[in-house]
């Protein structure tokens, strides 16, 4: 199972980055949304469960892990959104390899601190959920903000996505309801079964 999710996350990762996105995000937001959302949403969860993990860690180190993570992913995402970055990642080739290596390196920083080593480890599902619940309130923002923003922040004009004309703003709010749906309810699922897992772990007994 775990070996399967490894391979299967890096064939979603390959698609992504060697497919046709490639040359679709560098004129469209809405493809560059996709290509972030198959990363970090697909990828790096897949691979991150089919990743071997050590020990599982005490319930502080559970904490200190996950919440720091879930930090440096909102910091990944916000930064690489400004229009600035956008503008530099659409310009130059190894700007866009920065900003898609470390869009993986958060994610999957982010997943393998969330997930627990076992299914009864009642703090690492707490710390998993809080994080994943945090990152999902973030996206859901970042992606409210980029749906609902009345101008464009990533340039004017037509722009091609898939061969579809959009003008700017309808290729940012599509970006935006593309996090919103994917991104968001990604994280959110995760978060929700790492609680439920929480509740269903039966309490251990006193010595």
């Amino acid at each position: 199972m775990r070996r399967a999710c490894l391979i299967l996350g890096l064939f979603v990762l390959a698609l992504v980055w060697l497919g046709p996105l490639l040359d679709a995000w560098q004129d469209s937001f809405s493809a560059h949304m996709l290509a972030h959302m198959g990363v970090v949403a697909i990828a790096a969860p897949l691979m991150a469960i089919g990743i071997p993990l050590g020990p599982t860690p005490d319930a502080s180190r559970a904490f200190t892990l996950a919440l720091p993570a879930s930090l440096v992913e909102l910091i990944v995402v916000w930064s690489w959104h400004a229009p600035a970055l956008r503008t530099l990642a659409e310009s130059s080739l190894f700007a866009t390899a920065i900003e898609q290596a470390t869009f993986l390196a958060a994610g999957l920083f982010l997943w393998l601190a969330c997930l627990p080593r076992r299914d009864s480890d009642t703090a690492g599902n707490a710390a998993g959920a809080f994080a994943l619940l945090l990152t999902s309130i973030h996206m859901t923002l970042l992606g409210a903000l980029l749906a609902l923003t009345p101008r464009p922040l990533y340039g004017t004009g037509e722009v091609s996505c898939f061969g579809v004309a959009l003008s700017a703003q309808q290729d940012q709010e599509l970006g935006g309801v593309i996090m919103l749906l994917l991104g968001a309810a990604v994280y959110l699922t995760g978060g929700v079964t790492l609680f439920a897992r929480m509740l269903a772990t039966p309490p251990r007994k006193a010595v």
